[in-house]
């Protein structure tokens, strides 16, 4: 019996001691480049190279529309790269609003590695990109990256599509058998954040998102006193969720 308690407890160790060696490639799933220039994907496009101020040169596209009230700056979710935004920024301009696409380190095209501090960095130098009014849309894990920056700079509206309370809210919600707070490096302590922000803002949330909890993105949208927008049936990485009219109603209701 004594035997199998320890084996059980080093397995449970070892466990514990991948996940924490490991944990970032368990957040962040870049795609990789080569990607197209920015005129390739949407007519008048325009390639950019941000700098960030630990001195990596990041690569973006900017979508600029004549006489456009504000810039979008997308702050993309955990997975993919720009170019599975370009519907979005699709969307955005033909409704008026000029669109910045572009990635974080160690994502498409661009050198580094993620992580949270490194992502904040990023966030500055996108909008240090920008002259005139902005409007934050974060996705997901990117929903914390545009909080923590409209902490730093507030934008004229902010828009927030299934944002968690915290990554070790999350984390512990798939992986409730581990010590996730007391793991994770990397916080993304949106709840806590968000609160001091003082702008229109609009949560988004699919009422079957299967990766953040529905109740997680009701309680930041009550926290951040939001407007709250629920897409019936709607999972995590839906379209509808990535681009719909919903959506883009959502950032011209904040611009």
């Amino acid at each position: 019996m004594r035997r199998a308690v320890l084996i059980a407890a080093a397995v449970v160790v070892t466990i514990v001691a991948v996940v924490f060696a490991f944990q970032r490639k368990l957040i962040y799933f870049p795609s990789p480049g080569p990607l197209p220039s920015a005129e390739e994907v949407l007519p008048g496009g325009r390639d950019v190279r941000l700098v960030t101020a630990d001195g990596l040169l990041l690569n973006g596209w900017h979508f600029e529309v004549y006489d456009a009230p504000a810039t979008v700056i997308v702050f993309p979710g955990n997975g993919g790269n720009r170019l599975g935004r370009v519907p979005l920024a699709r969307s955005l301009t033909e409704r008026g609003l000029s669109v910045l696409l572009f990635d974080y380190r160690g994502y498409g095209d661009n050198p580094g590695t993620p992580s949270e501090e490194g992502l904040t960095y990023d966030a500055r130098a996108a909008l240090d990109l920008i002259d005139g009014p902005v409007i934050y849309f974060g996705e997901s894990l990117g929903a914390a990256v545009a909080v923590e920056l409209a902490t730093y700079r507030a934008p004229r509206g902010l828009v927030l599509r299934s944002p968690f309370a915290s990554l070790a809210a999350v984390g512990s919600h798939h992986y409730p058998w581990l010590p996730v707070k007391m793991l994770l490096r990397d916080k993304y302590p949106l709840l806590e954040r968000v609160s001091a922000v003082d702008v229109p803002t609009v949560v988004l949330l699919g009422t079957a998102d299967s990766v953040v909890p529905p109740a997680q993105s009701r309680e930041v949208a009550a926290a951040a006193r939001a407007k709250l927008v629920e897409i019936a049936g709607a999972d995590h990485n839906d379209e509808v969720l990535l681009s719909g009219p919903q959506v883009v109603d959502a950032v011209l209701s904040v611009g």
